[in-house]
């Protein structure tokens, strides 16, 4: 196994190793697999950091805490083209953004004293993680196979807002109103800010199907507002990190960023004309495959 990685690591041209990290691997190869992974993900407002890590981990090699603050990086560089895009369509729901932004941007910190801690032995984490996606990717699954209500379709209109304050979010998309706990948004955003904060995967992966599955609020109103909720999470991440003392690889993070901000852009451009269905099973089986894997990883080391 290790020689097929080695293989595939040196078989494309201009290969490198990078100093910080010691991966040595073709310039190629990390934004092409960013670029893939982020247009993938984009259609549900999610960067694709949390599938970034497993392969900068098992195929990169790369298992250092910095691997985390590098990850954070990658959002930093790419998830602003893909929030450019929402904005310039008139698709970026600032009221949702700042609900979530509240709760991440302190769980972040915390997040990065419990990774250079107790999190420090890296199976330890991907057990909770595995077990907080796997309860999420089931609801999921299970609002595929029985829908609760229909899906909202893409509307040119942006969401028109009825109320917002620290108790309530109310708005009409595609002529039906949703109404949520602008309380319960933040509290969430905040756990998933320490989770953020400890494997460098922004949040976006955990907010987005919870908003999707437990809030019912549809993806074409959440996802701009996650990927930016995302990006502010991983600006302070690559700070904590930096400062205290386990700084990104920025030349790996770079290139990462680099494929990635082409395939959030792409993808924010695609999502509309893509069925909201569609954009549920994405979500689902990518959350699915990931806690399954870390799962695997733990309970079979």
């Amino acid at each position: 196994m290790d020689n097929l990685l080695d293989l595939l690591l040196t078989s494309l041209p201009w290969v490198v190793t990078f100093k910080t990290s010691g991966v040595t691997t073709s310039l190629l190869l990390p934004p092409l697999v960013a670029f893939v992974i982020s247009f993938l993900c984009a259609s549900g407002g999610i960067s694709g950091a949390f599938l970034l890590l497993p392969f900068q981990v098992s195929v990169l090699r790369f298992t250092t805490p910095a691997v985390s603050a590098t990850n954070h990086l990658f959002n930093v560089f790419a998830i602003p083209f893909g929030v450019y895009r929402y904005w310039k369509e008139k698709r970026f729901f600032y009221p949702l953004t700042l609900i979530i932004a509240v709760g991440t941007l302190p769980g972040v910190i915390i997040g990065y004293f419990l990774r250079i801690g107790y999190f420090q032995e890296l199976l330890r984490f991907k057990l909770l993680v595995g077990a907080v996606l796997l309860v999420i990717s089931l609801k999921l699954l299970y609002d595929i196979i029985f829908p609760p209500k229909k899906d909202a379709s893409f509307s040119p209109e942006p969401p028109k807002l009825l109320q917002f304050n620290w108790k309530t979010l109310a708005f009409i998309y595609d002529h039906k109103t949703y109404q949520v706990s602008s309380l319960a948004i933040s509290l969430v955003a905040f756990f998933i800010g320490i989770i953020g904060g400890i494997y460098g995967i922004g949040g976006g992966a955990l907010m987005a199907p919870i908003l999707l599955g437990f809030f019912h609020l549809p993806p074409y109103v959440f996802a701009g507002a996650t990927l930016f909720g995302t990006c502010l999470t991983s600006v302070v991440g690559v700070l904590v990190f930096t400062f205290g003392g386990n700084p990104p690889d920025w030349a790996l993070g770079a290139l990462l960023g680099l494929g990635g901000a082409a395939g959030l852009y792409l993808g924010a451009k695609a999502q509309k004309r893509m069925p909201q269905k569609l954009i549920r099973v994405i979500i689902t089986a990518l959350v699915l495959f990931i806690s399954l894997r870390y799962l695997y990883s733990y309970f079979m080391r």
